[in-house]
């Protein structure tokens, strides 16, 4: 639903509401008054995006991304301030399946501004953890120390250590392959 339609709902309960108040049903009148605060939280806090945290909290991802997937259009269904957990939601959604996919959501969802800590502190997590992945040790290490600093609840402490820990074992990639190594011998 586009985002101003639910505007136009609450401003069509309040003035119901306040046409029942003038007809003598005053209590009738405030309840629709109270109630029209609904589809002002629900502009601001789109109910889909609520619906994928609930299913993130109880571990259902796939669900989560269902909820995500009946977003077609973000930018007319949400408020702006919603950007970024629409990119951030995304991007955890597929944090398990497929992690080489999760970097481009979470540097859209850092771009667009994440409000709570926390949430800072688990994108930049899992930017680091693709980094590392990737091979870019020094970046993931920046990124470590700044998920470390933005993760104030000490809620990650584990998952930053383990990541310390995988960047100080040596890369068995670069030592593996070595293509000079073929053509010794060729001419001797």
């Amino acid at each position: 639903m586009n985002k101003y339609i639910k505007l136009v709902i609450t401003a069509a309960m309040i003035a119901f509401g306040i046409y029942m108040m003038f007809s003598r049903n005053i209590g009738w009148g405030i309840v629709m008054c109270v109630l029209s605060a609904i589809p002002i939280l629900l502009f601001f806090k789109n109910e889909y995006i609520l619906l994928a945290f609930w299913q993130l909290r109880k571990q259902n991802m796939t669900k989560a991304a269902v909820w995500l997937s009946k977003i077609v259009n973000y930018k007319s269904m949400l408020h702006k301030s919603q950007y970024g957990y629409f990119y951030y939601l995304q991007g955890l959604s597929l944090a398990q399946d497929n992690p080489a996919k999760v970097e481009p959501f979470m540097k859209k969802a850092m771009e667009y501004g994440l409000n709570m800590k926390h949430d800072r502190a688990m994108a930049t997590l899992n930017l680091a953890a693709v980094a590392i992945s990737k091979g870019r040790k020094q970046e993931g290490q920046r990124l470590l120390e700044e998920a470390k600093r933005l993760d104030t609840s000490k809620m990650m402490t584990e998952q930053i250590k383990m990541m310390k820990d995988q960047l100080k074992m040596p890369s068995m990639q670069k030592h593996l392959h070595n293509p000079h190594m073929r053509q010794r011998g060729k001419y001797f």
